[in-house]
């Protein structure tokens, strides 16, 4: 795919503001996840996907179903469409989700946002001149009914404040959908290994709860694969409050993985499993805790089981939401993408031998 960008007037996306339209979208990358967006978005009303692009089609034409494909994101920018979902691979996202503000589209772009911080800086630059436009990642993570039931009981503050956090993220290999997605293990076009692949969903859930990280320590390998990223992070940080979180992202864990504990001051809460497409990380579920005086280390809890996954028409429902209403992202902002890669790249950065094997040169943290 060409990565040259396309100079040219930004053009006002139609039916912005006016809940009655129907907004137009095109999808650029239309691989594994490019096609489960694609479904959501046509469950959504206020949706109609027109246009797709992959590198992988076999020219242009138009599918039975009336949507466009081309084989290059510039020409699906030249149809008429209001809305970008952005499935690239992660060299060419912040450059076609660039492209996309700049016509004047708003833009949804997967996880994660770029190879790196300057990645995302770069895109940040480029939305401060579109005010106008919305601009949303995908960290879907969040809209996960464990993960918002979790959340709302941390902020009622039933529990107390946060004291600690563990987390645990793994797979057994790095993900391959054919033959055509090595670009996972390839340092140039990825960025990073498992950590920013799949690791970056635990590093926003750990911000979500315990906010911002500055003392980080860190281990860093990949000992086992031997790919040139990594496929083991291991990472004990303190946040601005003083809590203590600890992360394992690996791509060893030969039962898929999702754990993320957090203690609290009352009480605790476990969310177990993640509902995904694979259903390979077992059931999702909520176990709280809540402590005593008495209660001689077994205290009273009680477990929530999930058997619904709603998360992802719930992302693409707030993003239409803050289209049509003129509202904030909420979650998945810019800030965020950039907070959360700043963080990622301070675990990397904070194992020495690491660092200084890739060349990384830590981010300057941007201004609160």
């Amino acid at each position: 795919m060409n990565r040259g960008l396309v100079p040219g007037p930004a053009r006002a996306a139609a039916g912005n503001g006016r809940p009655d339209s129907v907004l137009r979208v095109g999808i650029a990358g239309y691989g594994v996840v490019g096609k489960r967006r694609h479904h959501f978005i046509d469950q959504h009303p206020k949706l109609r996907v027109v246009a797709v692009c992959d590198r992988l089609f076999k020219g242009q034409g138009r599918f039975d179903n009336g949507v466009a494909f081309h084989t290059d994101y510039r020409q699906l920018l030249d149809e008429r469409i209001d809305l970008l979902f952005v499935c690239l691979t992660n060299d060419i996202a912040p450059i076609v989700t660039i492209a996309g503000l700049d016509r004047g589209l708003h833009v949804f772009c997967e996880k994660p946002p770029g190879r790196d911080v300057a990645d995302v800086r770069r895109v940040i630059e480029c939305e401060g001149r579109h005010p106008s436009l919305k601009l949303k990642y995908g960290f879907n993570h969040r809209y996960h009914e464990s993960i918002k039931d979790a959340l709302r009981l941390v902020q009622s503050g039933e529990l107390g404040a946060v004291v600690n956090i563990r987390g645990v993220y793994g797979k057994s290999r790095f993900i391959s959908f054919g033959k055509h997605s090595d670009w996972r293990v390839k340092r140039e076009v990825a960025g990073g290994g498992i950590l920013l692949d799949q690791g970056i969903h635990m590093v926003d859930l750990i911000r979500l709860f315990g906010g911002e990280f500055g003392e980080i320590h860190s281990i860093v390998t990949n000992d086992f694969w031997k790919h040139d990223v990594e496929d083991n992070a291991y990472a004990l940080m303190r946040s601005d409050r003083g809590v203590v979180a600890m992360l394992h992202s690996t791509a060893t864990q030969w039962r898929h993985r999702f754990s993320l504990e957090i203690t609290l001051a009352k009480g605790a809460i476990t969310l177990g499993g993640i509902l995904s497409g694979s259903k390979s990380y077992g059931a999702e579920t909520m176990t709280v805790v809540w402590a005593s005086d008495d209660d001689q280390g077994d205290p009273r809890e009680q477990t929530t089981r999930y058997n619904a996954d709603s998360s992802w028409a719930g992302e693409i429902a707030d993003f239409v939401s803050a289209i049509v209403d003129g509202t904030p992202i909420r979650d998945g902002s810019s800030t965020d993408a950039l907070r959360t890669m700043e963080l990622v790249y301070g675990i990397y950065c904070a194992d020495p031998a690491w660092r200084d094997r890739w060349g990384l040169v830590p981010p300057a943290k941007a201004p609160e």
